[in-house]
């Protein structure tokens, strides 16, 4: 039975959330359509720029992202800190590069006078724009809404275009993020669509490395800040020229026709988050298949479950079994 995403969001455990749409029907998001015999590859297109807007209005930073031939995946991070410091002004010119707001709130961004008996209502509509910008759920309708319109108008259909609901799991710690990232990044490669990372268009890795070559990170996605957590505060804790070391090794044994090794360079990072070597490459290739839910330590996941007073902690075998405690 599908569960309300405000029982699986908890932010007091983790702002770190992986997201994921599937379209519903036979015609592929994207690529080529052997069905109807159509490439659709511009479409990989709409998502992304879609997504760069999306996130330049929403409290809600990119980690990492893949646009793929039927289905979609976003590694999301909830920035409540930011949303919390928007002035009310700032709410509602965020607001409004998405939608109109009511008559008062115009009123309001216009710097006319708002009566007295008005202020109240006033309040209640900038606090519920502001809880909306930092609203996974919100952010995911204004993608996957406008995507769909155009595709059936491109189509010349009507109808449902994805599945009912985007899947939604919480990522409770830096091994889940890490992990659940690189199977993001990794997942034209595992689907044959692509030989190496750089060269994945349409994802998070193929940017971060273009980025990196002039030795800067992607304003549009979430940087990794290392060690310097003082100077920004908001990133991922981990070095970036590692991460892509990470992905790009990990890429390299992910092949059916050979077993693979794990190199000198990944079994250190793999020491520092606590994965065994073995597990690592599971993680990473099956990453979809072996969580539908929640994501990361056994003790990580009992919070998470007592936060939202959960009974059963599901999914805790596959925790116990791909992470040390």
């Amino acid at each position: 039975m599908p569960r309300p995403r405000r029982t699986q969001i908890s932010l007091e455990d983790t702002p770190y959330y992986h997201c994921c749409s599937r379209v519903v029907r036979r015609a592929f998001l994207c690529g080529d359509d052997t069905y109807s015999g159509k490439n659709y590859d511009h479409r990989r297109g709409w998502v992304e720029s879609l997504l760069f807007e999306l996130a330049a209005v929403f409290a809600i930073d990119m980690a990492a992202f893949a646009v793929m031939s039927n289905h979609l995946h976003l590694v999301l991070r909830v920035d409540i800190e930011t949303a919390n410091r928007w002035t009310d002004r700032e709410v509602l010119e965020q607001w409004y590069k998405l939608f109109k707001g009511d008559e008062l709130t115009q009123k309001f961004a216009k710097g006319e006078l708002v009566e007295a008996h008005q202020v109240n209502r006033l309040k209640h509509s900038i606090a519920l724009y502001r809880s909306r910008l930092c609203d996974i759920s919100w952010f995911m309708r204004c993608l996957n809404e406008p995507i769909a319109r155009q595709a059936n108008q491109e189509d010349n259909c009507t109808g449902r275009f994805w599945e009912g609901r985007f899947k939604s799991q919480a990522l409770l710690d830096e091994a889940a993020v890490l992990a659940c990232m690189a199977y993001v990044d990794l997942n034209p490669i595992r689907a044959q669509l692509t030989d190496t990372p750089e060269q994945s268009d349409h994802t998070s890795i193929q940017l971060r490395i273009r980025a990196a070559l002039k030795g800067e990170q992607p304003s549009n996605l979430l940087p990794f800040i290392g060690n310097e957590c003082d100077n920004q505060p908001n990133g991922i804790a981990f070095s970036l020229t590692d991460y892509l070391e990470l992905v790009d090794d990990t890429g390299r044994i992910i092949r059916n026709d050979k077993r693979g090794y794990i190199s000198e360079s990944i079994a250190k990072i793999l020491t520092r988050l606590n994965i065994p070597h073995d597990n690592w490459l599971k993680l990473t290739t099956e990453f979809g298949k072996l969580f539908h839910g929640p994501v990361g330590t056994l003790q990580a996941l009992t919070d998470y479950c007592e936060h939202l007073e959960k009974r059963r902690r599901h999914f805790a075998a596959s925790c116990q079994h791909f992470h040390c405690n």
